[in-house]
């Protein structure tokens, strides 16, 4: 049976989703050319962004940003950003709160899930680069992988407007890389940063670790979980609260999106488990 049919009964005014491999697609469902908004699946893409500018040079990862910025940052905020790098932004592992300009623990210390930290990634990579961080992320994601409806429109922390066509030339370039970044960099990418330390995971309470890579969420031990208990621990993505979601199973071998314009909620914690399974069930 086909595994996504089960898209088509979700309580969403519409959808869309495809399976890949790394030979290419293996299946779609729905109007893959929909452009929906991402809400933070809008976060790895930027991350894909900065890691670019990492690799031209433009700004370090480990590097403390207060040294990038420290005059326009201003006095108050530059103390408390501290020692924190762009690979700590990456991973929310700050310390800086949700949504305030303010650090909630010490650096490295907590897995804080920060919007901010995001907005700021994009004005340090704006500053470095002298390029707006949407129009960089165009050039530099976009562009390269033909997201030909994708479009940032305001915070690269959520702000994020794509297709699933868009997603699955992602997943592509993340399961049979071309070129877009080293593999090295993806790799680091897709690693856990900062292991062992706590934090919650939205939606889904606090995880005792909150693995997170540099702009995606590494599935690890967490539970409960968007995917399913059978996704390996190494399974990286991302999902966003306006019913967006995608991962990587890199020990399957498969990758998934699933696009909807319904907002995160039940229906998605009963669904997004489900699809996954019968995905694996399918095609590992």
């Amino acid at each position: 049976m086909d595994p996504l049919r089960q898209v088509s009964d979700w309580p969403v005014p519409h959808a869309a989703a495809a399976v890949l491999g790394p030979a290419g697609v293996l299946a779609v469902v729905g109007d893959t050319s929909m452009p929906f908004p991402l809400a933070s699946v809008t976060k790895p893409l930027a991350a894909l962004g900065a890691l670019v500018a990492v690799e031209e040079g433009a700004i370090e990862l480990d590097r403390p940003v207060v040294e990038y910025a420290a005059e326009r940052l201003g006095d108050e905020l530059a103390a408390e950003l501290g020692s924190m790098t762009l690979r700590h932004l990456l991973s929310h592992a700050s310390g800086l709160a949700p949504d305030r300009r303010k650090r909630g623990a010490d650096v490295g210390a907590k897995r804080i899930y920060s919007n901010v930290g995001f907005d700021l990634v994009g004005e340090l990579v704006a500053d470095a680069t002298g390029i707006d961080f949407a129009d960089y992320l165009a050039e530099a994601v976009f562009a390269p992988l033909r997201m030909s409806t994708a479009s940032l429109a305001g915070s690269p922390a959520f702000a994020g407007t794509a297709s699933v066509a868009d997603l699955q030339a992602v997943i592509g370039e993340l399961l049979s890389p071309s070129g877009l970044l080293h593999p090295d960099t993806l790799a680091d990418a897709r690693s856990v940063q900062f292991p062992g330390i706590l934090g919650v995971l939205p939606g889904y309470g606090g995880q005792r670790p909150n693995d997170w890579g540099l702009g995606f969420e590494i599935r690890g031990q967490k539970d409960p979980h968007w995917t399913s208990p059978r996704n390996s621990p190494a399974t990286y993505g991302h999902f966003g609260r306006s019913g967006t979601m995608f991962w990587i199973d890199p020990q399957a071998q498969l990758g998934l999106v699933a696009l909807a314009d319904k907002g995160f909620g039940p229906w998605a914690i009963r669904a997004w488990p489900q699809l996954a399974e019968a995905v694996l069930d399918s095609y590992s």
